[in-house]
């Protein structure tokens, strides 16, 4: 198995293509990129039989911006007989996969897709238990065991591989399902919550998501990003010219303060949180988010950055560029990742925790 495939949101093919192929560089691995827009997913081929794995195990997911997912397939399966699918599957995973933890049946999230998805839930029952007869699976599943996916991307038609429990997605299809909260004042809340499910680890949320934390939410109108830190009970400065939903207001969490989000500064040395989804230029929103991290003014940050209608993975990277080349000769040591979401759209969400200064005469802010 030579190739990798990658789940993406359609239209993002080129980027997800364009990044790949330079992080696969810098290993020295080197291979080319196929893709058909809107198609929800990108292949890359390697020139050498084992590059896929070694690109699936050295590339970490979390690095990538528009791939949710990366799996390590081999030749595309055709025309899969109606009578068996099961058995072509299986046995192209004979000898390449033993005892995976877990099996996902999955399908390039577009519109043409969706019916598929009823064959698939069909399928995998049967699937399962053949790839289980086969040692392909263990008899139950296993989190800490390679992941077993059968892609199919047209009816009768799939990439059959595995990726790493390690290094990969735990979602189905790359996307934590969320519930729009029928109480939320916009649906732009469920950006902010995916970000907390895609870059905070589970057993972090009660130190890093605690009730009692301070946040400022910049752009806040009408409030759905205020709506998730308040649901977390903290104590949220919401900073917008624009009105709050009464409902925020009414719990007592939230100081409306209306203000440009670009001339707002705090007055409280208490503020953990910083998060900011205004429609603004990416490297206007990437300068103010340096500007709060270099004067100490929050300890964690998550904020969108729209992107342009062309070259938006150069203009991605040359913002990730600056906010980690800033940080960096500011002296501050921190963990810097980007994700296009499920919930974003032509955007992007960037996450960024503090973790200590290292420039002598600055307070230690080591955990």
């Amino acid at each position: 198995m030579n190739k990798i495939v990658l789940y993406c949101r359609p239209g993002f093919e080129k980027e997800c293509a364009a990044e790949m192929t330079n992080k696969a560089a810098r290993l020295e691995i080197f291979g080319f990129a196929r893709l058909k827009e809107n198609s929800g997913y990108v292949l890359f081929e390697c020139y050498q039989p084992d590059d896929a794995d070694r690109l699936a195990r050295e590339i970490p997911l979390r690095e990538l911006i528009f791939a949710r997912q990366m799996v390590v397939v081999g030749e595309l399966l055709r025309d899969l007989p109606p009578e068996d699918r099961v058995s072509p599957i299986v046995g192209m995973l004979i000898g390449v996969i033993d005892r995976g933890g877990e099996l996902r049946v999955e399908v390039p999230d577009t519109n043409e897709s969706k019916e598929l998805m009823k064959f698939c839930r069909k399928l995998t029952v049967p699937l399962r238990i053949a790839m289980r007869e086969q040692k392909v699976l263990m008899a139950r599943e296993n989190a800490t065991r390679p992941v077993v996916h059968v892609f199919f991307i047209a009816p009768g038609c799939c990439y059959v591989g595995y990726s790493f429990s390690h290094n990969n997605s735990p979602f189905y299809m790359g996307i934590p399902r969320l519930r729009f909260p029928a109480d939320a004042p916009s649906r732009s809340t469920l950006k902010l919550e995916e970000a907390f499910h895609v870059f905070i680890p589970a057993d972090e949320w009660e130190e890093r998501l605690a009730s009692g934390m301070h946040a400022v939410d910049l752009g806040a109108s009408p409030g759905g990003w205020s709506y998730q830190l308040v649901k977390r009970s903290m104590l949220v400065h919401s900073v917008d010219n624009g009105p709050m939903a009464a409902s925020l207001m009414e719990t007592g969490q939230v100081t409306h303060h209306r203000v440009d989000g670009f001339k707002f500064e705090p007055t409280s040395s208490k503020i953990y949180w910083l998060v900011c989804d205004m429609v603004e230029k990416p490297a206007k929103v990437t300068n103010l988010m340096i500007q709060w991290l270099v004067k100490g003014w929050c300890r964690e940050v998550i904020f969108n950055l729209k992107l342009p209608m062309k070259k938006r993975y150069e203009a991605v990277s040359q913002n990730m560029q600056n906010l980690r080349e800033t940080l960096a000769a500011e002296g501050i040591n921190a963990q810097v990742y980007a994700k296009q979401l499920y919930h974003d759209r032509e955007e992007i969400t960037v996450h960024v925790r503090r973790i200590w200064s290292v420039v002598p005469g600055r307070r230690d802010e080591r955990d």
